[in-house]
C-alpha cells in the first residue's frame, strides 16, 4: 500500500517541527518546500537520521521545485512573514498575499485534490485568498488557527484550576485575532459547567476575563518571551492534528476557519467555527447556538476579518 504524502509549503521553525510531527506519527511521506533549497534539505535530512533512534519509518525530503510535491494527500502552508515592529496590518497583508499566490500556483496544477491547511497570517483572509487563487474547492481549504487558540485557552484553565487539561471542554471561534471568541458559557470542567466554578468561588469572573484577554494575545506573549521569533511548537501540533483526522478519517470536530456559505448568517467568508473533518475534507460546518452575548462578540469578530477582507480586495481587485 502506498504511502500518503504530505507536502509542506514552508521550511522555517513551523515547517520543520510539522515535518518532524508527521514523521514520528507515520503519517504519510514528507516533502519539505523552500524557496531556500537547503534549509529544507537540511531540515529533512536533520529528521530523517532521527529515525533509527525515533522509530519511525517514514521518506523525507526536502526541495525548492513544486514538481516534487505533486499528487500530495495534505498539503500545510506556512510560507509567509511574520509581522515586525514598524510595518502594519496592510504591509503585512500585501506581502503576504503575494506570498500565498504564488503558493497557489505552485500546488493548483501539481495536487488539485489535495487537502489544504493554511497557517500563514492573517488567517482568515489568507486562506480565503488562497482558495480563490487556487480553485481547489472551498472544502479542501481550510485554516488553523481556532485549534491552537482553543488548546491555549484550555491550558491556562487547566493551570488557573489545577485540573488535567484532558478534563476540559471548550473551544475558540471567530477571526484569528484580538477579537477571537472563546465561550465561557459552553465550557465544561470535568463534565461540570465553567459557571459552577466561579459559584464556587474556584475562579472569578476577573481572572476568567484575564484568561481569555491571555488567549486572545497568545502568539503576542510568546513573540514577547522570544523576542526573535514566533510560536511554532503548538501552531505545528495543531495542523498535524487536522491533517491526521483527514487522513485517518477521524472525522474529528475542531474549530478551524471554514468557508461559510450561510451557516451562522454570514456568506462568503472564511471564519473560525467547529467543522468535521474526515476523508472527505470539511464534511460538515456544525452550528452551535449561540447566547445574545455571544452573537454580538462573534459578529464583532466576523466584522474584523470583513475589514481585512476589504482590505485584500483593494490590494488585489481579483479577490472580489
Amino acid at each position: 500500500m502506498q504511502n500518503k504524502k504530505i507536502s509542506l509549503i514552508g521550511a522555517g521553525q513551523i515547517g520543520g517541527t510539522l515535518a518532524h510531527l508527521a514523521a514520528i506519527k507515520e503519517l504519510g511521506d514528507v516533502v519539505l518546500f523552500d524557496l531556500v533549497a537547503g534549509l529544507a534539505k537540511g531540515k529533512a535530512l536533520d529528521i530523517a537520521q532521527s529515525s533509527a533512534i525515533d522509530g519511525f519509518n517514514t521518506s523525507l525530503m526536502g526541495t525548492d521545485n513544486y514538481v516534487d510535491t505533486a499528487n500530495s494527500d495534505v498539503i500545510i502552508i506556512t510560507a509567509g512573514v511574520p509581522r515586525k515592529p514598524g510595518m502594519t496590518r496592510d504591509d503585512l497583508l500585501s506581502t503576504n498575499l503575494k506570498i500565498i499566490k504564488q503558493v497557489a500556483d505552485g500546488i493548483k496544477d501539481t495536487s488539485p485534490n489535495a487537502f489544504v491547511i493554511c497557517i500563514t497570517n492573517p488567517l482568515d483572509v489568507i486562506v480565503m485568498a488562497l482558495q480563490k487563487y487556487s480553485g481547489i474547492p472551498e472544502n479542501k481549504v481550510i485554516g488553523m488557527a481556532g485549534v491552537l487558540d482553543t488548546s491555549r485557552y484550555k491550558y491556562f484553565l487547566s493551570q488557573e484550576l489545577n485540573v488535567p487539561i484532558s478534563e476540559i471542554d471548550a473551544f475558540v471561534l471567530g477571526g484569528h485575532g484580538d477579537t477571537m471568541v472563546p465561550f465561557p458559557n459552553k465550557t465544561f470542567i470535568s463534565g461540570k459547567p465553567l459557571s459552577k466554578y466561579i459559584e464556587n468561588g474556584k475562579i472569578s469572573h476577573q481572572r476568567l476575563e484575564e484568561i481569555i484577554n491571555r488567549t486572545r494575545s497568545g502568539g503576542a506573549e510568546v513573540v514577547k518571551l522570544l523576542e526573535t521569533g514566533s510560536a511554532f511548537y503548538a501552531p505545528a501540533a495543531s495542523g498535524i492534528e487536522m491533517a491526521e483526522s483527514y487522513l485517518k478519517d477521524q472525522k474529528k470536530v475542531l474549530p478551524c476557519a471554514a468557508y461559510l456559505n450561510g451557516q451562522y448568517g454570514q456568506n462568503n467568508i472564511y471564519a473560525g467555527v467547529p467543522v468535521k473533518i474526515g476523508s472527505g475534507g470539511i464534511e460538515e460546518v456544525i452550528e452551535v447556538s449561540l447566547d445574545e452575548d455571544e452573537k454580538k462578540n462573534f459578529d464583532v469578530s466576523i466584522n474584523a476579518v470583513k475589514e481585512l477582507l476589504d482590505a485584500a480586495k483593494k490590494i488585489d481587485p481579483n479577490l472580489e
